[in-house]
Order: C-alpha cells, then structure tokens, then sequence
C-alpha cells in the first residue's frame, strides 16, 4: 500500500520547508560526496595507469639490460680479434721478399717440398688472417738452388783428420752424380750419438756419365788441392772409389781408404742368405703372394715390396713381415684375425710355414747386421772395435749361419784396426751420405725416376738448418745466373729437357703432316 508523502509529512514534528530543506541539504552533500568519491576515483585510476607505464617502461629498460648482457657474455665467449703483425723482415734488395720470409721457405721446402712449402705458407696466412703476397713453388726452388750453391762454395778450412765419404747416385741413363761429404775426426759426435746431417760438410756435388779411375782420382786431387788431403776415404765397394783414392796415399802416406760397413754387411748378409737353396723359391712364391692378395680382403697382409736394386740392405722388412703372417698363422685369437676367415688365410698365406726354420735362421742374419750398425754408427770405429763389436751383437745365436755371419763383420772391423793410430776414432759408415740421397730424391718427389735436373745445385742446402745470415750470404754470393751456369756446365741438356723436345718435335712434325 503506497502512503502519499503528505501525509506522512503531517506525522513529522518539524515544519515541511524545514524537512525539505534537510533532505535538499543532505541530496547536495551526497552530490558533493559523490563528486569527491569520482574525483579520487578518476586520480586513482590515473595513478593506476602512470604507475602501468612506469612498470611497462622499468621492463622494456629490464629486457635491453638482459639483451646487452646476453651481447657482453656472447662478446666475452668469442676470442679477441687482434690483428697479427709479422716480424720485421725488410726486403732483401731487389726482391719482393725479406730474409726471414726466404729462410722459413727454404726451410719448409727441405721438410714438405716445393710445391708443399707454397701449399702451408698459403694455410698459415690464411689463417693468420694476413693479407701478403707469397712466393711460387718455382721461386722457392730458386732460393733453394742459391742457397745450395753458396753451401757448395763456403770456404772449408784445411786440415789434416778429415774423412771423406763418396758415394755416387744414378736415377736413370748413365749419368750419376757424385757427392762428398766430409768430417772432422776431432769433431765426431761423443760415443753413442749417430752423425748428423748437421755434422757434414758437403765438399763436392758433381754429375757426370763417366766415373772410371782416373776420373775419380781427378776430383780427389782436385778436393785435396783444396781442403787438404784427407785421413780417410770411406766409400762402398765400387772399384772407380776405391782405388781411385790411391792418389791420395801417394800424396799422404797414412791415407786409409775403408769400406762401408753397412755396404759389406749387406754382401756377407748376401752370401749367407742369398746363396740359401730355399731362398730364391721364397721370393718368388711372395711374389706370386703379392699379386693374389693386394686386392682382396687380405691386402693389410700384402708383403713389402722388395727394392731391385741394394735388396740385401732392405732385406729387414721382408723377414719382419714373414715373422708376422707366421705370428698371425699360429694364434687364432688374434684380434686383427677377425678380417679374414681361418681358410683363406691357410689358403693364401699358409705356405710360409714350410719356410718356417728358414725365416728363424735369416732374422737372426738380420739381426745380427742390425745390431752391428747400430754399433758402427754409434760409437764409431777405433781400436778395439771389433772385441766391443762382438759384445754387442751378443753370444746367443743359436744358428750356425748367423754365428758365422757375426765372425766374419767382428773379423772384418778387427783387421781394419791395425790401419788406425793409437786413440784415433773414425766413422766406418755412410749412412748419413745415404740419408742425404734420401732427402734430395724426398725434395724431387715425383721427379726422383726422371733423371737430374738443375735442382741438383741446391743439395747443398740439404745438410743444415738454413738461418738469416746464411741466407743474407747466399744473396749476396750466389746470383739466378751463377745458378743457369753452374747448370749449363755440369748438367748440359738434362734427360727431361731432351724428353720435352722429342715430344715437341713429334708433335710439330704431325701437326705439319695433318696440314698438308
């Protein structure tokens, strides 16, 4: 039930202006209050909002903050990019190149060859990040081949306790070339060192077709006109070296000329195995062994092949390899038997136990050789040797042929004693000069079977470690023109120039026939 309003009115004490006057005054103050509630509504809500702007701007600075450490750590983690600055090294006048550039490509030409010395220098810049030009391979070869000629003409002094070792190399055709090297007895290495490449001083390198007596006892003369005559000559058993050297004790009465002992060791070692009934049939039944397993399953077992030439100074490989298929034959539990079935094994190298005994007598031949030349090159030869020879090579043979063999290399040095002084110490082999053979035919590479070339002038730089002043001096003594002359007179037209001319001369003439 609705009451009007008037006359609730009449039920309030107070006049009705005065009611409405308090409820107009209460509707403004509720007005007002309202007002005031919206206005500190509206400013709470932008507070609100600044403070949301705060908060997002606050995590946009915590965001960059997280990239630019993210950016340092990554910074931190990646190495220092510093620039590389090669040492001082001027050019050499009238060259494109300093000393230090030449000598460490000299250097790496000895080790790596030629071409490979340009290959590493080219890596090694690349990854020094270095922007300079490099040598060609065909440039380097020049600066080997002066620095190999200055080495031929540095002044040797004179003196009475050198010994020389001669040997000659062939490649193909007549021509050989003959090296000296020579030693100072009073500046040997201290017993129990072997020589060293370092140690010799190259006194000629000579190629040439004919090498008959005369010839070589035309070269000692001239050597000995030069550096004096020598204490001894130590050669292999070539007939031209040997007795060549007997104008030598012509012109020096306590001259020796000995034979290499490696050299006559490999000839005992000849006669002792070589001259085996069953000998020959080994080496061609591994030859047939070679052919019919090199490209199967099987060719991690191929036997070495055997060299044509000096086969009984590289016979140890051989009669390794032999000792090993006989290892392999009698223990199936090997590991690296697991390649092969037990069959083809039998199949294809079973016919080595039938030279079983056989391989057992050689190895301990072998032995015995390599036991004296580690002795020989070692401690040398001197009074005495051949009692300390016999030490070494040890008195537990149990084979007839190799008790022999190591009589016969004891007699050997034995008898050669009596031709030294008292407290005298000589070398008795040349295997150095062959290492020196082995690094110029590693520097030839491919082109060691072509025969000699003009890069026969830079054997000289073979022996030592080439430096700055050798290199300085080398510059300075030895011109691109001494070296085209020092190849004109010793080699003449070489056999790969008269081989591209054969070729060039065929081709012009069929290339003229097809034209008319």
């Amino acid at each position: 039930m609705v009451v009007s309003w008037t006359k609730i009115g009449l039920s309030f004490k107070s006049p009705l202006r005065v009611v409405v006057g308090v409820l107009l005054r209460s509707r403004e103050n509720k007005t007002r209050k309202c007002r005031d509630l919206k206005e500190r509504l509206d400013e709470a809500h932008a507070v609100i909002d600044r403070q949301k702007a705060e908060i997002e701007r606050q995590a946009e600075e915590i965001r960059e903050l997280k990239r630019q450490t993210r950016r340092l750590e990554d910074e931190n983690r990646k190495p220092v990019a510093t620039k590389c600055v090669l040492p001082e090294d001027p050019r050499l006048k009238g060259h494109k190149f300093g000393r230090r550039l030449i000598r460490l490509a000299v250097n790496l030409a000895r080790v790596v060859g030629l071409r490979g010395a340009q290959r590493v220098l080219k890596i090694v810049w690349e990854w020094l990040g270095i922007e300079q030009q490099l040598p060609h391979w065909t440039t380097i070869r020049t600066w080997l081949q002066r620095v190999g000629l200055s080495a031929q003409r540095e002044p040797i002094e004179r003196a009475d306790d050198r010994i020389w070792m001669v040997d000659h190399s062939n490649q193909i055709g007549p021509e050989k070339a003959l090296v000296v090297l020579g030693v100072r007895a009073s500046r040997l290495p201290p017993p129990g060192e072997a020589l060293r490449h370092e140690d010799m001083q190259l006194l000629t390198v000579q190629p040439g077709t004919a090498w008959k007596r005369a010839d070589m006892a035309a070269v000692y003369g001239e050597l000995a006109e030069r550096y004096g005559n020598p204490r001894a000559v130590l050669c292999d058993g070539a007939v031209e070296l040997r007795e060549g050297a007997q104008c030598l004790q012509k012109r020096r009465s306590d001259t020796i000329v000995l034979q290499d002992f490696k050299h006559k060791a490999a000839i005992f070692l000849k006669t002792t195995v070589g001259a085996h009934p069953r000998f020959a049939e080994f080496n061609t039944q591994m030859g047939k062994t070679r052919s019919a397993i090199q490209q199967t399953e099987l060719a991690h077992l191929t036997p070495p092949t055997q060299k044509s030439k000096a086969r009984f100074m590289n016979l140890a490989a051989t009669l390794d390899w032999a000792a090993t298929i006989l290892w392999l034959l009698d223990h199936p539990e090997a590991n690296v038997r697991r390649f092969v079935t037990p069959q083809r094994l039998e199949e294809k190298l079973g016919w080595l136990r039938s030279f079983a005994a056989e391989l057992a007598q050689w190895r301990e031949c072998q032995q015995v050789v390599n036991a004296g030349l580690t002795f020989i090159n070692e401690q040398g030869f001197f009074r005495g040797a051949g009692g300390q020879l016999r030490v070494a090579i040890g008195t537990n043979l149990t084979h007839i042929a190799s008790q022999q063999l190591a009589q016969r290399l004891v007699d050997m040095v034995a008898a050669a004693e009596g031709l030294l002084k008292e407290g005298e110490r000589l070398p008795m082999s040349t295997e150095i000069l062959e290492s020196t053979f082995a690094l110029y035919k590693q520097l030839e590479r491919q082109h060691s079977k072509g025969g000699f070339t003009s890069l026969l002038a830079g054997f000289g730089a073979l022996l030592k470690t080439a430096t700055d002043e050798t290199i300085q001096r080398a510059f300075c003594n030895v011109s691109i023109k001494d070296v085209r002359q020092w190849t004109r007179q010793n080699l003449g037209t070489t056999l790969t120039s008269k081989r591209l001319a054969t070729y060039k001369e065929f081709r012009r003439a069929t290339k003229l026939a097809a034209t008319t």
